[in-house]
Parts: C-alpha cells; sequence; structure tokens
C-alpha cells in the first residue's frame, strides 16, 4: 500500500503522560478495546495484569510521540519472524506484539506486556536474517524474564514518580531519541538512571536464553556474535555510539561467550531469506534517509555489479524506487517479471496493488487480492489491501466485514481504522465515521480529541438506542481515562 498515511494526532501527552501511565494502578483487566483502569496507587508489585495494562497504557502513548509504521507488509513480516521465536521460548505468559519505529538508529527494546519495538536501523545494518532474529530473541527473553519488572521491584525504596518519570523517559529516550532525551533531562532520577536499566545478570540471561530460542527457531547461534562483534568493531572509537550500545553495553567479554556459547551447538548451514532483503530494501526506499533518485541509483549498482544477497531484492528495490518517481510503467515491468517468479509473494502482490490502484484498474486489484484471500485469509497485507481497494471503487459495504476482521485479531493497528472511517464516508454515515476517528485517536491516546469525534457521532446517530448507548458509555471510558492522566500529571 502506498497511497494511505496515517493522520498526525496532538502529541502533547509525550513524556508527562508516559509517567502519568506508568504511574497509574489496575482495577481490572481489560478485554477487546477496552481501555485500562487507570488509577493513583504506587508502582509496588507487578503482577502480569498489570504489566499488560502499563504495556497498553505506553503504547498508546508511543503512538502519539514516535514515528510508529503503519505498513501491513513490513509489520505482517515482523510479526511472523518475532512470533516463529516466540513459539520457540519458555515461559511465555502473554502474547507478543511487534512494531516498527521509523528511526535510522540501530536499536530494538522491549517493555511490558510483550510489547517489543524494532528501529528500521536495525534491519538495514542487519545482514541476515539470523542476525535481525538474535537481537529479537534477545528483547524477547527481557519479557518472559520480566526483567523490566524485577528491576523496577529492587528500586522499591524510590519514589513511585522517580520511577516512573524515569522508566517513561528511558523507553521514550529509545524510541524517539530527542523527545525523550528532552524528558530526561527534566526528570530528578536522572543520575540514577543506570539504576533502571537491565542489569548485568539480566543481559547475561537474555544472551544465554535469547541464544536457545534462537537455535530452536531453526537460526543461526553465530549471528548474535557476528552481529554484536560488528557493532563494537564499527563503533570502538566513536563518541556517539548507536543507542543500542548504550542500553546493552558489549565488552569483549560478552562477544567471547556469545562465540563460545554458539559453539556448543551444532554447525548447520541456514540460507538467507529473501524475505528479509525485500524487507530491507522496501525499508531503504520508503523509510530511509535515502532520497528516490539515490535509492534508484543504489539497487541499480549492486545490480549492475553483482553486489546482492538476492537479484530479486535489488530489483524489488529498484521497482519501488521508480514508483515513486512516478515510473510507473518500468516499475511495472519489473514486477510483473517477479510475480513470474512466485506469485504468492506478498512483497510483490502489495506493489502490484499500488501500480493498479495508480492506474485505477480497481477489477483487477480485486481479482489479484481476492485470489490471494482465498489462499491466505488471514492475511494482513491482503485484507488491508482488499479493503483500501473496494473503498477507493467505491465498493465500502465489502470493505468493512474485512476491516472488522482485521480489528478482532489486531487490535492496536491504527490502519484498519483509519480505512473504516473513508468507508463509512463513502456510505454516508457520519455516525460510524466519527466514531471509527475517535477509536483511531484513542490508539494514540489522545482521549480529548476522541471524545470530540464521539460527540459529534452522538449527534449524527438519528436516535438509535444502541448506538447512542455504545457512544454514551465510549465518552465515559475516554473521559475517565483523560481525568486520570491530569490528575496525576
Amino acid at each position: 500500500m502506498s497511497k494511505l498515511s496515517l493522520s498526525t494526532f496532538s502529541k502533547t501527552l509525550a513524556a508527562s503522560a508516559i509517567s502519568v501511565l506508568f504511574a497509574a494502578s489496575i482495577g481490572h483487566s481489560f478485554a477487546n478495546n477496552d481501555l485500562p483502569d487507570l488509577g493513583t496507587a504506587a508502582v509496588n508489585t507487578f503482577s502480569l495484569e498489570k504489566e499488560t495494562v502499563y504495556g497498553d497504557a505506553y503504547m498508546r502513548v508511543i503512538r502519539s510521540s514516535a514515528p510508529v509504521l503503519s505498513d501491513p507488509v513490513l509489520s505482517q513480516y515482523l510479526s511472523e519472524l518475532g512470533n516463529k521465536l516466540v513459539a520457540n521460548a519458555t515461559g511465555v505468559k502473554t502474547p507478543f506484539y511487534f512494531f516498527l519505529l521509523r528511526n535510522d538508529e540501530i536499536n530494538a527494546f522491549a517493555f511490558f506486556g510483550g510489547h517489543v519495538g524494532v528501529h528500521t536501523g536495525l534491519f538495514l545494518n542487519a545482514d541476515t536474517e539470523s542476525e535481525l532474529a538474535s537481537v529479537l530473541a534477545h528483547e524477547i527473553t527481557h519479557v518472559t524474564q520480566r526483567h523490566l519488572a524485577r528491576s523496577l521491584e529492587a528500586q522499591q525504596k524510590s519514589s513511585t514518580a522517580t520511577i516512573v518519570g524515569m522508566l517513561g523517559a528511558i523507553l521514550l529516550t529509545i524510541a524517539a531519541p530527542q523527545a525523550g532525551m528532552a524528558a530526561l533531562a527534566t526528570t530528578q532520577a536522572l543520575t540514577t538512571q543506570s539504576k533502571i536499566n537491565y542489569t548485568r545478570l539480566h543481559e547475561k540471561e537474555a544472551d544465554r536464553i535469547g541464544m536457545q530460542i534462537l537455535v530452536d527457531a531453526g537460526f543461526d547461534p553465530n549471528a548474535a556474535a557476528t552481529f554484536f562483534g560488528q557493532l563494537a568493531i564499527r563503533y570502538r572509537f566513536t563518541t556517539t555510539p548507536p543507542q543500542m550500545l548504550l542500553t546493552h553495553p558489549l565488552p569483549e567479554s560478552r562477544i567471547t561467550e556469545a562465540r563460545n556459547r554458539a559453539a556448543q551447538y551444532p554447525k548447520h548451514n541456514v540460507p538467507n531469506s529473501l524475505n528479509f532483503q525485500l524487507a530491507k530494501a522496501r525499508i531503504q526506499v520508503r523509510f530511509s534517509s535515502f532520497s528516490d533518485d539515490a535509492a534508484l541509483s543504489l539497487f541499480e549498482q549492486q545490480l549492475k555489479k553483482n553486489e546482492y544477497s538476492f537479484k530479486e531484492a535489488a530489483l524489488y528495490g529498484k521497482a519501488l524506487a521508480l514508483f515513486r518517481l512516478e515510473k510507473f510503467a518500468q516499475a511495472e515491468v519489473i514486477i510483473d517479471d517477479l510475480l513470474k517468479q512466485d506469485d504468492n509473494n506478498l512483497f510483490y502482490i502489495d506493489t502490484k496493488t499500488d501500480l493498479l490502484d495508480q492506474k485505477k484498474d480497481f477489477a483487477g486489484a480485486i481479482a489479484l487480492l481476492e485470489a490471494q484471500r482465498k489462499l491466505k485469509p488471514t492475511s494482513q497485507v491482503v485484507n488491508t489491501n482488499l479493503a483500501n481497494i473496494y473503498v477507493q471503487a467505491d465498493q465500502p459495504n465489502k470493505a468493512i466485514p474485512l476491516l472488522e476482521e482485521l480489528i478482532f485479531f489486531d487490535k492496536q493497528n491504527m490502519l484498519p481504522y483509519q480505512i473504516m472511517a473513508d468507508a463509512y464516508r463513502k456510505l454516508d454515515n457520519k455516525a460510524l465515521e466519527y466514531y471509527s476517528n475517535a477509536e483511531l485517536m484513542a490508539l494514540s491516546a489522545n482521549y480529548k480529541g476522541a471524545i470530540d469525534q464521539l460527540n459529534y457521532a452522538y449527534r449524527y446517530s438519528n436516535g438509535q438506542t444502541l448506538q447512542l448507548a455504545r457512544i454514551e458509555a465510549r465518552i465515559r471510558q475516554f473521559r475517565q481515562a483523560d481525568r486520570a492522566m491530569e490528575e496525576l500529571k
């Protein structure tokens, strides 16, 4: 998908709201898309229930404060890779949610509720899928071993505000460095920042268990040592190392331990992944500092000099760059050739859909995607693209069931709510258009904006009793959440 872009919502809740959200207590668990019950109790004992609520609350704020990507192709790839690792982990007590941030820093981070954030810079600097997987396995272990909760509980003598303010600022620093450093600068706990970082014991535990997860999932056990060894060499003499080396220090002993641990596993060749290289190419063109012309030149040089892991990935990157430069016919020739080699590859299908959409060949796009839906009925890529094309083709009634299904399986995904609002706009159903906008804003912790949208929805509900009751209940929930944050600032 290329035409859709998420609207920019208010960012005023950033660091202060993070502190509020992490200071809040939990009255009860919430299901479906319900909001957490935010209170004022101190953070003393961390139950899994609390961790889930804090994770959801922080994720809402990070969406308003950091460049979270809503790219269904990359999201599905990352989710499938991450959950392949999770399936081989022990002690998993909560579903995991993997998300991408547009950030050139080499980093990944994990926090409450199974949330794992990955910077696009990590993708671009990993040479193999195993290297990326090694970092994810490490972060997954931080979650399964509850390292963050254990670190906070070890600081029980500190004031709640200090711990919570520092935690929020540090997490925001990892996700959005400029905003996060500003938050840290105003946090009284700045001088004790090191106390909240994962301890050396936690890092060793994450390295050890993470490597076992990596191997059990079928990846190269040498990948961690290789990747971090390359980073250590590259940034050995720099005064500004990547964020990952600040939050995950790399003494030589740690790299040596990783090599020794990997040597204990049987040697086996792990082939590189085409989809990993396609994901890298997509990020290089769409979500990196490369200009469109520079991206095109990069892939043309790779093809000319045969400097690629997969020729298909270099061709795909070239096609994406041509698309962005509005050289659609040239891009389509490449994508059609790639589809002849693999007609079920979702990276190619997504771009072919964009090309058909650009030509307003909605019938062709629908035929392509409906055929794929028969093969992959739950695919985020297929269903999101198909719903979007239905709306573009003035068939919004067909889009809505697909969007409801997408939301059912992933309530944290903002894109279906945006397309849903577009669908109801096409149907001239203002009440449900505004309601969809409200849910979208709430996912970014923009409760005031969400309440405004719900008030509009109420006006256009035409006396429909059930719909009015639903809106009234949601307004109460949003007011409660907004009031709790304001009172705790």
